[in-house]
């Protein structure tokens, strides 16, 4: 890792450094900037769903989802005054499912507010939204000096200054988080426009996101064509390969689920999925183990699809789908609800489940 000698006067050389590592990062930005619609607003509301939605989402597939939301809910407003159930249908297909519910419920915190929180602090409070995101919306939005770390961010900073501290750890989170803080340049930006001239926060954090998504990459970074390559630790020592470091700890568990879908005089019976494990708030057909012993017609139901694979990010899923025709409907317990068929499309499921249906 590179250091500067106190001797030397390390605030000045730092302040010094850290204008340089900004203005080359801005001077990339301004050529390379990805023209997103939410850079074209100071809406704290159009910024905080953007940064939901992006949470674990490309933002090819992101994109879409969020115009969806901004065109049906145009406001924090008209958002807050949905249902979850509605929102949850919205957001289907996106998955971790938490976020849909966490921006539901932040979004009565707003109303309830009587507007959008301002300082770094309050945005914090909001349900769902973590140290990224709330830097993210306060420098975007508002033009406060708070430095964005995500994983774009994370490889740039261990990159360019050679640290191999792991970034999945309580030590690598705080030496990140201080690097960024003392990097971001003083001067607020006048205009969020990616068209007028890019400075402060807003745009230095805009612009090291962008570099790590479109310069410094996870794999096969440009580092002939990179304006840092000349001073970036990781290229001078030939770890560019190594960096960032983290820490393996998920370990992944194998699950096999069992679904029978119920079809009985053009109705069906699903269920919401409760608290305390995948899939929170969404629904599901019939589970094996909820039908009663004494349905004769469980011999009669026809397997559609076997070992259906489907990979979360702590699980890996395998499912069986099986169809049961019959004119009585079986006992089921109370947490099931008969639909018509053709209203299950009002339901919100779990993208494991719409493949399944289409089996049908």
């Amino acid at each position: 890792m590179l250091f500067f000698s106190v001797n030397l006067g390390f605030r000045e050389m730092m302040c010094t450094f850290a204008d340089m590592f900004a203005t080359t990062l801005l001077e990339w930005f301004r050529k390379n900037a990805r023209d997103l619609p939410w850079r074209h607003t100071t809406d704290p509301y159009a910024i905080w769903l953007s940064e939901i939605i992006l949470q674990q989402t490309r933002i090819q597939q992101g994109l879409a989802y969020w115009e969806r939301f901004m065109k049906r809910w145009p406001s924090v407003e008209a958002l807050a005054a949905a249902t979850e159930d509605e929102v949850l249908r919205e957001w289907q297909g996106l998955g971790y499912y938490s976020r849909a519910r966490n921006l539901h419920h932040a979004a009565k915190q707003i109303v309830a507010l009587g507007s959008f929180p301002t300082t770094l602090e309050d945005i914090k409070k909001l349900k769902g939204v973590g140290d990224y995101t709330a830097a993210a919306i306060a420098s975007f939005a508002f033009g406060l000096p708070a430095a964005v770390v995500d994983g774009n961010v994370y490889r740039v900073l261990s990159r360019y200054f050679g640290i191999d501290t792991p970034i999945n750890t309580t030590e690598g989170k705080k030496v990140f988080a201080v690097l960024a803080q003392d990097l971001l340049p003083i001067t607020q930006p006048q205009s969020l426009s990616l068209k007028g001239e890019l400075e402060g926060a807003s745009a230095y954090n805009q612009a090291i996101m962008d570099f790590g998504a479109l310069q410094c990459t996870p794999q096969s970074p440009d580092c002939m064509g990179c304006p840092l390559m000349e001073s970036c630790e990781a290229f001078r020592s030939g770890r560019v390969g190594e960096l960032p470091v983290k820490l393996k700890t998920l370990k992944v568990k194998e699950r096999h689920l069992i679904y029978i879908y119920i079809r009985c005089n053009g109705e069906t019976a699903i269920r919401r999925r409760g608290p305390g494990d995948i899939w929170q708030g969404l629904w599901e057909p019939v589970a094996p183990s909820d039908l009663p012993t004494d349905v004769e017609a469980m011999q009669h139901a026809r397997c559609l699809k076997k070992n259906v694979k489907h990979v979360l990010t702590h699980q890996v899923l395998y499912a069986d789908f099986y169809l049961l025709e019959t004119e009585n409907r079986p006992v089921l317990p109370d947490d099931y609800i008969w639909i018509k068929e053709s209203e299950l499309d009002d339901y919100a499921k779990p993208r494991l489940i719409e493949i399944l249906l289409q089996e049908l």
